[in-house]
């Protein structure tokens, strides 16, 4: 007999009545999720999870009274175990890169096709993040890459097939599928990867290696 998980608990908050109002209506077509609340400002964003208690926050970065990094920095502070995804309509630039340096779990543009937006929220919920394909090549263009020693000097090759694929939406389930071995050895390399380039997390250890020129933007 299936087990029966649990609903995605999600709270939606964006200034745009009519985008969360659409939103919910797309997102309460799936099962698996539960839309819990919304709001439109970043104070009634904090209150109502600190309430609430959602699985995940559909964030949108720019709010009236507070933008998207003020308030993944007041969830945290509060200590809201809830993941973040950073829903924008607004164009990719540096200010991306501090959003994603305060711990959110991912980052799309309002474009993303319905079906894309069910999945990055899905893969969030695992504990896996999710990152637009294009925010990595669109943020890399303003950064300098220092000198640094070749990629093999840092990676191992197959550490190096493991980065390259942690920079696209695969999960490390889908990595290991990919690359025919186990979810057990992806992870263990991703691990490692995360420990010479001295990042906390997968979205971070990418964004380090495309700025080091280890890999290439996508």
């Amino acid at each position: 007999m299936a087990i029966s998980l649990p609903p995605i608990r999600i709270l939606i908050i964006d200034d745009h009545a009519v985008v969360r109002k659409g939103l919910a209506l797309v997102l309460r077509l799936e099962p698996d999720f539960e839309i819990v609340g919304e709001a439109g400002t970043g104070r009634e964003a904090l209150a109502l999870a600190e309430h609430l208690k959602p699985d995940l926050i559909l964030l949108d970065r720019m709010l009236p009274d507070m933008d998207g990094k003020a308030i993944a920095q007041a969830l945290r502070t509060n200590g809201s175990r809830a993941r973040i995804l950073i829903l924008t309509g607004t164009e990719l630039d540096e200010s991306a890169l501090e959003i994603l340096a305060v711990g959110i779990d991912g980052y799309v543009l309002k474009d993303i096709e319905p079906t894309e937006l069910k999945r990055a929220i899905r893969t969030i919920a695992t504990g896996e993040p999710y990152l637009d394909p294009g925010l990595t090549r669109l943020l890399m263009r303003s950064l300098s890459r220092p000198h640094l020693p070749p990629p093999q000097e840092i990676v191992t090759p197959r550490e190096l097939d493991i980065l390259q694929k942690m920079a696209t939406p695969a999960t490390y389930r889908e990595i290991a599928l990919q690359l025919s071995i186990s979810e057990e050895t992806v992870r263990s390399h991703a691990k490692n990867i995360l420990r010479k380039l001295g990042k906390a997390d997968r979205m971070q250890a990418v964004l380090e290696a495309t700025r080091l020129g280890i890999i290439d933007p996508l």
